[in-house]
């Protein structure tokens, strides 16, 4: 998730420092708003640390409620007057309207509609509240230097929220303020970077005990059928005393909660109390159950417990409850990411060849390497049979990468073989593709804007609706013969093949032709090489010639034809590797593009 800032302004002393961002409602964004903000406050001379502590607090819990509550993106604006007044505004875009309050008309700000963080924004702001719009929501606050309501306890970090609480008859109390707001905004941050479901449940017993509770636990539900506890235990349990966990466990596998009304509600609610399995120490105290949920579907229920208590205090239920919803969130985050690398993972397998063809006469090397390890390549290659004696390959990068990118080579490697199996020849199969790709964007684009019309919005105006994804194409046909191979090849908008002869000298072998997907009735031209033996045909994509080292490209000057060159009288695969390597070595770091390259060697 990458925030997008559309404005920002710093200067000197006097001059209001302004920002605007538009964010993606995800779980991420509350770091993302505080990163934004915290940097624009950087560069304003006379800032006090204490206003830029309240400032981030302020901000996270504010987009952190949007999130939560409206589900939809938002847009955050910032102002600093002077040096002492810092005012922040978050807009989401949920239809809604201000709630009547029974009292005399004004806004209601309940707990279970907005948080308690809401609240605890009051404790460091001036003033704050909430106005409604037309589809949107935008809830502000107003802070000074000097702060509102002064804070029982001291700003806390990462570091801070996993020490053991604070002992004392007011130790609750000294979560009210900069304290709670702390906690919530480095939680979340903590949270939201993780993407495995059972890592964060692990870390929300890190945050609760033994600092607000003496100990928790946490249950998984099935979305699907919304069941977790039938027959399964407890995801994770935690308690102050380690030598408890094991005992606390067993109890609380036997006693799942229990949601029988059907209704979601994200608590809290009693929850019996597991004495025989903490013994007769901690034989009285007092448990709660939260649900956890987000967009609507229940993802699990987390228990929270301390001894010797008739109640919570409601300043630690209010907190716990608001913590409950970040919890869900970062679970639901890890779903969807498990989701998604599941689906790349099964299109990634489905979008390369699970074997490269073997050609009499010739040997083949390939590397491959995408740089995203958990989606799919926007690179792609092939090399195949296509009867009569005749094999076929390519080597294609499509525009952009991930789900769309998978589309278009799902799209054009099925119909590269079916076309070449046909009898078409090269220039044929590139005249058809390209059609094929234009004539998909368009049913596409047809398609949507009806779709569009029929549910009543506006028409479609250029740079609407899905666009035509570019695929850059090197393809060819080989056929065998004896003393050598004849290779005839197009290169559509690719980077040129080269052809490394026994003797070290290096050549190309197609002129450059438009991309697939751009210009309709395109007309391809093919060109025919002969590969003798020792002969190597070198096949890359651009993430070959154009990796980086600063502001120079590895094929700057010709430097891939001089790397082959350097290849004279290597094996196909030692080429492959040899060139792999050398583009490794020159950007000094991990490839930032995808990589492909195929070497053919006549024998």
């Amino acid at each position: 998730m990458a925030a997008i800032p559309v404005q920002r302004e710093s200067g000197a002393p006097g001059r209001e420092v302004r920002g605007h961002a538009g964010l993606p409602g995800s779980p991420l964004a509350p770091g993302a708003a505080r990163t934004l903000v915290r940097a624009a406050l950087a560069d304003a001379p006379g800032v006090s640390g204490r206003l830029v502590d309240d400032a981030m607090a302020v901000v996270s819990e504010l987009v952190t409620n949007a999130v939560v509550h409206a589900g939809t993106d938002v847009e955050v604006d910032w102002r600093l007057e002077g040096s002492g007044v810092f005012v922040v505004e978050v807009r989401d875009h949920h239809p809604a309207r201000a709630p009547r309050d029974a009292a005399g008309g004004e806004v209601s700000y309940e707990t279970a509609e907005y948080g308690r963080g809401l609240r605890l924004v009051g404790s460091l702001a001036e003033s704050w509240g909430v106005t409604y719009r037309t589809g949107a929501k935008t809830v502000w606050a107003r802070i000074t230097g000097e702060g509102g309501v002064p804070p029982d306890g001291p700003a806390l970090d990462v570091a801070e929220i996993l020490a053991p609480r604070p002992q004392g008859p007011g130790r609750d109390r000294d979560w009210l303020g900069r304290g709670a707001l702390s906690f919530l905004a480095e939680a979340s941050d903590l949270l939201a970077g993780q993407l495995d479901e059972n890592l964060v449940a692990a870390l929300t017993g890190q945050l609760l005990v033994p600092r607000l509770a003496d100990w928790c636990a946490i249950w998984l539900e099935d979305e699907a059928t919304a069941r977790g506890g039938d027959g399964t235990g407890p995801a994770r349990v935690w308690h102050a005393s380690e030598n408890l966990i094991e005992e606390l466990h067993r109890a609380l596998e036997k006693e799942p909660p229990q949601h029988g009304d059907g209704l979601l509600r994200s608590g809290p609610e009693p929850y019996a109390w597991p004495g025989d399995a903490l013994g007769p120490q901690h034989a009285d105290g007092t448990a709660l159950a939260y649900r956890l949920i987000a967009g609507g579907r229940p993802l699990g229920t987390l228990v929270i417990g301390r001894c010797g208590l008739s109640r919570f205090p409601d300043e630690v239920t209010g907190l716990v409850e608001d913590l409950g919803r970040r919890v869900a969130l970062a679970i639901g985050a890890a779903r969807q990411y498990a989701r998604q690398a599941t689906i790349s993972a099964v299109l990634q397998r489905g979008l390369l060849p699970g074997a490269v063809a073997e050609i009499p006469g010739l040997r083949s090397a390939l590397v491959y390497e995408p740089c995203d390890k958990g989606g799919p390549s926007g690179d792609f290659y092939d090399l195949f049979p296509a009867g009569d004696g005749r094999w076929c390959f390519a080597v294609g990068d499509v525009q952009g990468k991930g789900p769309e990118a998978a589309v278009v080579i799902g799209l054009a490697r099925p119909w590269l073989r079916l076309l070449a199996r046909e009898g078409y020849r090269v220039a044929d199969v590139l005249d058809r593709l390209n059609q094929l790709l234009l004539d998909d964007a368009t049913e596409a684009a047809d398609a949507a804007a009806r779709a569009l019309v029929t549910a009543g919005g506006r028409p479609l105006i250029a740079g609407d609706g899905p666009q035509t994804r570019f695929l850059s194409l090197l393809y060819g046909e080989l056929t065998p013969y004896e003393g050598g191979v004849r290779c005839t090849l197009a290169s559509a908008g690719h980077p040129l093949p080269l052809v490394l002869s026994p003797d070290g000298s290096v050549r190309t072998a197609a002129r450059p032709q438009t991309l697939l997907g751009v210009v309709e009735d395109e007309s391809y031209t093919s060109e025919t090489v002969e590969l003798r033996s020792g002969d190597s045909l070198l096949c890359v994509t651009d993430g070959v010639t154009e990796r980086r080292s600063g502001s120079r490209q590895f094929d700057d000057g010709d430097g891939l034809a001089r790397a082959l060159g350097g290849c004279a009288g290597l094996s196909a695969e030692r080429i492959a590797e040899r060139i792999r390597r050398l583009v490794h070595d020159f950007g000094g770091g991990l490839p930032e593009d995808d990589l492909a390259l195929l070497v053919l060697q006549a024998e």
